[in-house]
C-alpha cells in the first residue's frame, strides 16, 4: 500500500509561482499512474493533470501552459511547478494515482491560495 503526503501549498499574489510536492512511502509508486487533483471551496474535485509510470503528461485546460506535473521515481516523489498563478487556481491540492474514486481515501491535501 502506497501513502502519499502532499507539500509547499502557500499563499502567493497571482502571478507567482508555487512548487507542490507529494512523498509516497513504499517502492511500488513507480508502477502506478499519478494525478493532482484540487478542489475549491463549493466545487467539485477536479483532475488538474496526470503523469503515467513512463512519465507521459495530461493537464485540465485551465492550467495547461502554466502548470508542469513531474515525477522522480528513484525519489518516489511526484511535483507540480505552478507559474502564473491566479486566484482561481485557489485551492486544496491533493494528490492520488490517477482515476482516483472521490469515495476512496485523500490525505488532507495542501492549500494553494492565489490573492489578485
Amino acid at each position: 500500500q502506497v501513502q502519499l503526503m502532499e507539500a509547499g501549498g502557500g499563499s502567493v499574489q497571482a502571478g507567482a509561482s508555487l512548487r507542490l510536492s507529494c512523498a509516497a512511502s513504499g517502492s511500488i509508486f513507480s508502477m502506478y499512474a499519478m494525478g493532482w487533483y484540487r478542489q475549491a471551496p463549493g466545487k467539485q474535485r477536479e483532475v488538474v493533470a496526470t503523469i503515467t509510470s513512463g512519465g507521459r503528461t495530461n493537464y485540465a485546460d485551465s492550467v495547461k501552459g502554466r502548470f508542469t506535473i513531474s515525477r522522480d521515481n528513484a525519489k518516489n516523489t511526484m511535483y507540480l511547478q505552478m507559474n502564473s498563478l491566479k486566484p482561481e487556481d485557489t485551492a486544496v491540492y491533493y494528490c492520488n494515482p490517477r482515476n482516483w474514486p472521490d469515495d476512496h481515501y485523500w490525505g488532507q491535501g495542501t492549500q494553494v491560495t492565489v490573492s489578485s
